[in-house]
C-alpha cells in the first residue's frame, strides 16, 4: 500500500514545527516532509526539531539543494541525525531552485554534473566509505565519517526531467517528484527510474509531493492518493495550498480520515 505522508512547507514558521510534527506522531502518520526553500527554514535545523520532539514519525527532508551546501558536511549533520534517530531519517538531495542558487553566488555550469558528483560522494559516505575523488565540483581526499550512520537514511534525489530521474535511479535509494506533475508523467518517470536501476540496489521510492485546496473532503484527497499510487508511487506527501492552515489539525485529517479510506 501507498505511503501517505505530510508535508510542513516553509511558507509555516518555525514556531509551529513542533505542535505539528506532535500531531503527526500523536496520529500514527507515517512521514512528514520538510523543504529548503531559499530563504526560509533549514532542511536540517527543521527535521532535528522534528525528530527531538517525536518518537515514531519518520521525518524526511525534501530536498538540500546541492549547491548551497559542501558534501562533507551534509553528509556529517546526516549522519549524526542517522545515529540520534536511527531509522526515522529520510534525506534528498536536488540541483534547487537556479535562480535561488544564482542569487546567493552559488550557481554551477553544469547543475547535472555537480549531482551526479554530489549524490555519489554523499551516499558513499553515509555508508561507511572513505571517499577519494577529483570531479568538476567534488573534491575529496581520503574522507570517511568518524561518525557513520549504523542504519543509513534513504538518499533521493528530486527531479522530474528524464536526465535526473535516471540519475537517481543509478545513484540513489529512489526519486522525489515535486507537485503540479500529472499522474502519466509520474508514470513516465518511474521508466526512466527504474531503466537505470541495477540490481544491487534493491527497490527504488517514488515520492510525489501534491497539494489539495484546504478543507478537501477525505474521500476526494484519498481519490488524488490513489491515482498517483496507480502511476508508480510508493509514497504520496500531501500540502495543502492554504498558506495559513491549520497543519496540526491537517495531518490528523490525513491520518485518521484519508489513510484508512487507501487499504
Amino acid at each position: 500500500m501507498v505511503t501517505l505522508a505530510a508535508i510542513f512547507p516553509p511558507t509555516q514558521p518555525p514556531e509551529r514545527i513542533g505542535a505539528v510534527a506532535a500531531a503527526a506522531d500523536a496520529a500514527g502518520l507515517a512521514q512528514l516532509w520538510v523543504w529548503e526553500d531559499c530563504f526560509k527554514e533549514s532542511g536540517i535545523a527543521t527535521a532535528t526539531a522534528m525528530l527531538a520532539t517525536t518518537s515514531r514519525v519518520t521525518v524526511a527532508i525534501g530536498l538540500l539543494p546541492v549547491p548551497l551546501r559542501n558534501v562533507a558536511l551534509t553528509a556529517m549533520e546526516l549522519a549524526t541525525l542517522s545515529r540520534l534517530f536511527p531509522g526515522r531519517l529520510m534525506a534528498g538531495a536536488g540541483h534547487g531552485v537556479l535562480d535561488w542558487m544564482g542569487q546567493v553566488g552559488a550557481r554551477v555550469e553544469s547543475p547535472m554534473t555537480l549531482l551526479r558528483e554530489y549524490t555519489a560522494a554523499l551516499y558513499a559516505l553515509l555508508h561507511g566509505e572513505t571517499v577519494t575523488t577529483r570531479g568538476r565540483y567534488v573534491n575529496l581526499d581520503a574522507v570517511a565519517l568518524d561518525w557513520p550512520p549504523a542504519v543509513a537514511p534513504p538518499l533521493l534525489v528530486g527531479g522530474i526531467r528524464p536526465r535526473t530521474v535516471a540519475l537517481a535511479g543509478e545513484l540513489a535509494d529512489g526519486v522525489i517528484i515535486p507537485g503540479g506533475v500529472s499522474p502519466e508523467e509520474v508514470r513516465a518517470s518511474v521508466g526512466h527510474l527504474h531503466s537505470q536501476r541495477s540490481a544491487g540496489r534493491g527497490p527504488a521510492d517514488v515520492v510525489v509531493f501534491i497539494s489539495v485546496p484546504a478543507g478537501s473532503p477525505a474521500p476526494d484527497i484519498a481519490a488524488v492518493v490513489r491515482d498517483y499510487a496507480g502511476a508508480g508511487a510508493t509514497c504520496v506527501a500531501v500540502n495543502t495550498d492554504e498558506e495559513d492552515a491549520d497543519l496540526a489539525r491537517f495531518v490528523g485529517v490525513l491520518a485518521r480520515e484519508v489513510r484508512p479510506l487507501l487499504s
